[in-house]
């Protein structure tokens, strides 16, 4: 009897020392909200993990942490809390362009500090609790044992808690230019091969690998968005999923040797981020990927303006024109070009009368810029003879006069737009970059856009690693000091550093209108877009093609853009950017005066942003209203099934009333047989006025609201 006594008091003592341990080494936060809820642990292998719970309901089942080094001990295990600290913060900031005018910055707070006592190495995982979601980060102390590292593979876990509807492109490392694919997560798998373009090769993958921003919907109505921010110093992280225990694990963007990250303390990661809702407009009108980056970093930003431009580009595109001078290719040298002995292609749209033309239409309509892209020389050598050629950024066609057209656009209140395409030979436009961007300051330049096509140079590297990310933000900062906006094409994603340096103006990233002159993109695209690739940043997508069925391509195929003109003009509202193009060329707009007029009208800055209704694939309805107006723009879209969108005007001012200009879908639109078919119609409307019409499929409605004058009060009727 004793001795069982003895052992139930040696039983209880074990599980009191148990518990205390398992108390030790467990920690929980909840939102300002509480609605949501983080629990972190330890496990008895000394392994750190996290959960969360949103109104609860599981979002993120226990979910592994840590990193695998490469030649050393990892740090994913044996390790024990010594600290844990919470904290709650309060913020509001105001940003140089954006959606609202002022943005709240207000979460709580867990530090935890972990200490690996074999190795006598610590790290501090922080997690950041916002009402919308999740942001947490690796951070690694400056320490004697842990100094110089390599990473090997980043093992942070997203345990789904069900098989999802996914919305997914492949976890390519070096384009994010796919049409996405709906599926369950099981699914992907088998759907991989399918979505991967043909010209792609099987090293520029993660195995089962999808890119982020990637966005889910859970059976029981949850919201779910996986994506990362702050992405400094770094690589780019895809998602490969366990599709048997419905596991997302992390994989980083490799180099040319295969390792993923060069770190020296003290250092940190990107953070991590798990947006959640059980309402889908939550996920477009979050500011958690702002709020997790460095506040601005640039003491004087007067000169960063938002820009509403047109260009010689989509003639281009579509075959019209070309970027070259010349096809004569065999008295074209590499580095010793005299184009006075070659004979014009007759093709060239960088061209004087060319560009003077797009300056009168832009000065004619109240455009700020115009981007000429071909401008300077080498493209029919990149495109005819090696895909290495190397360009120098400041030296122009015979028919470009830098100068000239600088002058002709300044006395029409224009600027011209640079154009830089690197080749992705990226050493050589780093030599020339300080020389390119005083070439920009002396010839009246102040925004550029930059490209990186093909296969980057130094050979073996990715668009999404490491070593070019931290190019993409040297660009940045080095045109910060010349004081140049930057729009960057073929970089990587963004993950909201546009806080920190608000001179990157915009960002392309993803698949943008120009696939619509190559064979298209899915009528849901650019419903689905705003909820991935738009999570971190503003994307340069180039709306506004009025001519939707004569696209033609250099090779006599033709090709039509995927929606209506009427979706056309709504994207200028739901694809937010401080950066937007009126694409098309400028006869087609002319052919279309009554539906430019919208173009011309909205606004490409704001000071409040509602969104109206959404659901991922499906629709979306946004209104915006301008920067310092009273004027505010909406604007709708639709996946290939038609619907009706109801619009309730209650965000307008009670005391007043507005025009309402609606741009509508055409009775018989239809984004295939009839795109073009439009409606416009006029009234009077107040904050009490509900505005329904009908959408097509792939189609769209835009509408501006300008605050009544007392002529307008007497003339025109109320809206009916």
């Amino acid at each position: 009897m004793k001795n069982i006594k003895r052992l139930s008091a040696k039983m209880a003592c074990l599980l009191l020392s148990l518990l205390l341990s398992m108390a030790a080494t467990a920690e929980s936060i909840t939102s300002p909200n509480g609605l949501l809820k983080l629990n972190f642990s330890l496990s008895s292998k000394g392994e750190p993990s996290y959960e969360l719970s949103y109104k609860n309901k599981v979002v993120i089942k226990p979910s592994k942490l840590g990193l695998e080094l490469k030649n050393e001990q990892g740090l994913m295990n044996g390790f024990a809390l010594t600290d844990a600290k919470t904290s709650t913060f309060d913020e509001t900031w105001t940003p140089v362009w954006g959606e609202v005018k002022q943005i709240r910055n207000h979460y709580k707070e867990l530090a935890v500090t972990l200490n690996q006592q074999a190795q006598s190495r610590d790290i501090v995982i922080r997690f950041r609790l916002f009402d919308e979601g999740l942001g947490f980060r690796y951070e690694f102390p400056a320490q004697k044992n842990l100094n110089y590292f390599v990473i090997k593979e980043e093992h942070t876990q997203f345990a789904m808690n069900g098989d999802h509807t996914a919305f997914w492109i492949p976890g390519d490392y070096d384009t994010q230019e796919y049409d996405y694919t709906e599926s369950k997560l099981t699914e992907i798998r088998g759907l991989m091969k399918g979505a991967i373009t043909e010209n792609a090769s099987q090293s520029q993958f993660s195995p089962t690998g999808v890119q982020t921003a990637l966005m889910m919907k859970s059976a029981d109505g949850l919201y779910i968005n996986l994506h990362e921010a702050a992405l400094v110093d770094y690589s780019c992280m895809n998602l490969n999923l366990d599709d048997k225990n419905l596991i997302f694990e992390s994989w980083l963007t490799p180099d040319a040797k295969g390792d993923k990250g060069y770190m020296q303390t003290p250092c940190q990661s990107p953070w991590r981020t798990v947006l959640v809702s059980d309402d889908a407009r939550d996920i477009l009108a979050s500011k958690l990927t702002l709020n997790l980056n460095e506040p601005c970093k640039l003491e004087d930003t007067s000169w960063i303006k938002p820009v509403k431009y047109i260009g010689v580009w989509w003639e281009m595109i579509t075959g019209k024109s070309s970027w070259a001078y010349t096809d004569d290719l065999l008295s074209v040298k590499l580095g010793e070009t005299d184009y006075t002995k070659t004979k014009p292609n007759g093709r060239h749209g960088a061209n004087n009368a060319n560009v003077k033309r797009y300056i009168d239409f832009a000065a004619e309509h109240g455009f700020d810029q115009v981007l000429v892209e071909g401008w300077n020389q080498g493209w029919e050598d990149w495109f005819g003879h090696s895909k290495d050629y190397v360009f120098d950024f400041v030296t122009p066609y015979p028919d470009f006069n830098v100068k000239m057209l600088q002058g002709y656009a300044n006395n029409k209140g224009v600027r011209l737009m640079m154009h830089h395409e690197t080749s992705s030979s990226v050493r050589n436009y780093e030599r020339h970059m300080d020389k390119a961007y005083q070439f920009m300051v002396d010839n009246g330049y102040n925004a550029v856009k930059s490209g990186y096509v093909g296969d980057i140079l130094p050979r073996g590297e990715h668009h999404y690693g490491q070593w070019m990310n931290n190019h993409y933000l040297y660009a940045i900062k080095k045109a910060a000091d010349y004081k140049i906006v930057v729009n960057a094409h073929e970089a990587v994603r963004p993950t909201g550093l546009c806080r920190t340096y608000p001179n990157m103006i915009g960002n392309e990233s993803a698949r943008g209108t120009e696939y619509e002159a190559f064979g298209g993109s899915k009528p849901f695209h650019t419903t689905l877009l705003p909820f991935t690739r738009l999570i971190g940043g503003p994307m340069d997508y180039t709306p506004g093609i009025f001519d939707t069925k004569l696209t033609f391509l250099g090779d006599g195929k033709h090709s039509f853009v995927h929606t209506t003109l009427a979706k056309q003009l709504a994207l200028y509202v739901t694809m937010y950017s401080p950066l937007q193009m009126a694409a098309d060329l400028p006869e087609s707009y002319e052919r279309h005066l009554d539906a430019f007029r919208f173009i011309k009208d909205v606004a490409v800055d704001w000071d409040d942003s509602k969104y109206l209704e959404a659901e991922p694939g499906d629709y979306i309805t946004v209104a915006r209203k301008a920067k310092g107006s009273s004027s505010w723009f909406v604007g709708g879209i639709t996946d290939e099934n038609p619907r009706t969108a109801t619009v309730k005007l209650d965000f307008l001012d009670a005391d007043k009333q507005y025009v309402a200009t609606l741009y509508a879908d055409g009775k018989d639109a239809d984004y295939d047989t009839n795109p073009t078919s439009y409606q416009i119609k006029k009234g009077l409307v107040n904050a009490k006025t509900k505005i329904s019409t009908q959408l097509a499929r792939s189609g769209g409605f835009a509408l501006s609201l300008i605050e009544a004058t007392a002529a307008d009060k007497k003339e025109m009727k109320k809206w009916k």
